[in-house]
C-alpha cells in the first residue's frame, strides 16, 4: 500500500486468535452475540469512528478504519485488555497488532477462512458478515470500512467458487453429513437410527441432526437410558430387541453400543433392504468393538464405514483442503491489488480536482485581463499554467534532486525526448515578460 496518504483512513486490527492465544484467554475475550451492541457502544463512546467486532470460538479482535491508526491501535488494545483483565501488554503478547497492510491482507484471509483452525470453513463468512450487520447497527460502518468490507466478501466469495478449498469434510462428523448427504440428497428427507448412547454415536447423531437430519429414533438395552437419548434429539425410543422393525425405516444408522458382538449381522441387513425395495443404508459404526459385522459392507445398496475410514476421509479432507490454499491466497492477492488499485484512484480524485479548479482560476484571468486574440490568450495560458511547475523543478534541480519529479512529469504528461536547456530559459523569459 506504500506510505497513506496524509489524513486518509487507515486499516486497524487487534485481536487474539487460536493462532496466537490459549484457550483461557480466548474464554474471557468472547462475547455472546446479546453482548455485542453495548460492546460496540462502548466502543463508539471510546472514540472510535469505523469497526466491527468478531467474537467467535477462534478469534476475538476488532477490525477498524481510523485517521490515526496509532492512537486508534491503542485505544483499542486497552479497550480489549480491559474486558480481559489484562495489562494491555499482556493482551498484545497473546495477540496481535495489525496497521496499514498487514491489516488488510488480514481482513480478506479472515473472510476467505484462510486464517480459521480449520482452513475453508464456511460458516466463518457467515460471522464476518453478522458483525458488519452488528456493526452497522451501531453506527460504526463509514464508507472506507464499508469498501473493504465488500471488498473482503467479494474476494471470499471467488476462493468459495474458484478453488476446492471447502469441498471436503475435514472432520469425522462433517465426513458423516457428507456421506448422508451424498447418498440421500436433503437430510430433511431422512431418518436416522442410533443404536446405543456411546459418546461417540450420540456427538455424530448431534452433528447430524444440526446438518438436518431431524427424524430420529433410538434403540438401547436399557429402555430409561434409549428415552432420555431420544429426548435430547427430539425423537422416538425402541427396545434393542424391536431393532428388525426399526432397522427398514432408517436411511442411516449409527451404531455406538460396543456390546461384544455383532449387533447388526449381514442377514439383518439384508432382510432391512428387502423390506426397503433396495433403498440405500448407511452403516455408521461408531462402536468400540464394532456393532456392525464388516460382512455388511460387502452387500448391495449397504454402506459401512467405521471410525477409521471416517478418520482417513477427513485426514484426505485436510490435506485437499491445504493444496487448494495456495490458489485461495493467490486470489485473495489479485483482489488486494484491485482494492489497492481503486483506492489509490479514489484518493487522488481530491487533487485532480484542485487541479481542475486552478486551471480554470487561471482562464478566466486571462479572459478577464483582455488578451487581443485567441493564440494569445492560449500563450498567456500556457505560461501562466506552467509557471509554478517550472519553477519548482529549478528549486529541486538546485538541490540535486529533480529526477524525481522529473520522470513524475513525464509519466503524467506522457512526454518524450529530453527538453534542451535553451527551450527552458526560454520560457523562463517568457514567464517573466508575461508578469
Amino acid at each position: 500500500m506504500g506510505r497513506p496518504a496524509q489524513g486518509s483512513v487507515e486499516p486497524v486490527v487487534i485481536g487474539v486468535s487460536h493462532r496466537t492465544a490459549p484457550a483461557s484467554l480466548r474464554d474471557r475475550l468472547f462475547a455472546e452475540e446479546a453482548a455485542l451492541p453495548a460492546l460496540l457502544d462502548d466502543l463508539k463512546s471510546a472514540g472510535i469512528g469505523q469497526a466491527l467486532l468478531l467474537s467467535t470460538c477462534d478469534r476475538t479482535e476488532i477490525q477498524a478504519m481510523d485517521v490515526a491508526p496509532d492512537r486508534a491501535a491503542e485505544v483499542i488494545t486497552g479497550f480489549l485488555a480491559a474486558r480481559a483483565g489484562v495489562a494491555p501488554a499482556e493482551l498484545l503478547a497473546s495477540g496481535y497488532r495489525l496497521e496499514g497492510e498487514a491489516a488488510l491482507r488480514h481482513v480478506f484471509a479472515v473472510a476467505a477462512s484462510l486464517d480459521s483452525a480449520v482452513i475453508g470453513e464456511p460458516q466463518v463468512l457467515g460471522q464476518v458478515k453478522a458483525a458488519h450487520r452488528l456493526a452497522r447497527s451501531a453506527g460504526l460502518v463509514g464508507p472506507e470500512l464499508e469498501r473493504v468490507l465488500r471488498s473482503a466478501f467479494a474476494a471470499a466469495k471467488r476462493v468459495r467458487s474458484e478453488t476446492a478449498i471447502a469441498e471436503r469434510a475435514v472432520s469425522v462428523a462433517a465426513v458423516a453429513a457428507q456421506l448422508a448427504r451424498d447418498l440421500h440428497g436433503d437430510l430433511a428427507r431422512c431418518a436416522g437410527l442410533v443404536l446405543g448412547a456411546g459418546e461417540m454415536g450420540e456427538f455424530l447423531a448431534e452433528h447430524l441432526r444440526q446438518a438436518g437430519l431431524g427424524r430420529w429414533t433410538v434403540a438401547h438395552p436399557s429402555p430409561r437410558r434409549a428415552e432420555l437419548v431420544a429426548h435430547r434429539f427430539g425423537g422416538h425410543f425402541v427396545a434393542l430387541d424391536a431393532l428388525a422393525e426399526a432397522l427398514p425405516r432408517a436411511d442411516l444408522v449409527i451404531a455406538a453400543l460396543g456390546a461384544g458382538r455383532f449387533v447388526v449381522d449381514a442377514p439383518a441387513a439384508q432382510d432391512a433392504l428387502r423390506a426397503r425395495r433396495r433403498r440405500p443404508i448407511l452403516f455408521i459404526d461408531a462402536a468400540v468393538p464394532r456393532d456392525v459385522a464388516p460382512e455388511v459392507g460387502g452387500i448391495e445398496q449397504a454402506f459401512l464405514y467405521d471410525l477409521d475410514d471416517l478418520e482417513r476421509l477427513a485426514l484426505e479432507g485436510r490435506a485437499g483442503r491445504a493444496a487448494a490454499a495456495d490458489e485461495a491466497w493467490a486470489i485473495v492477492d489479485a483482489e488486494l491489488g484491485a482494492f489497492r488499485a481503486e483506492r489509490a484512484a479514489r484518493q487522488a480524485v481530491p487533487a485532480l480536482v484542485a487541479l481542475r479548479r486552478r486551471f480554470e482560476a487561471a482562464r478566466q484571468e486571462i479572459l478577464a485581463g483582455g488578451a487581443v486574440d485567441a493564440a494569445e490568450a492560449m500563450r498567456l495560458l500556457i505560461n501562466r499554467l506552467l509557471h509554478e511547475p517550472s519553477e519548482s523543478l529549478r528549486r529541486l534541480a538546485e538541490t540535486g534532486s529533480s529526477a524525481e519529479a522529473e520522470a513524475l512529469l513525464r509519466r503524467l504528461f506522457a512526454l518524450e525526448g529530453d527538453a534542451a536547456k535553451s527551450d527552458l530559459d526560454d520560457d523562463r523569459d517568457t514567464e517573466e515578460t508575461d508578469a
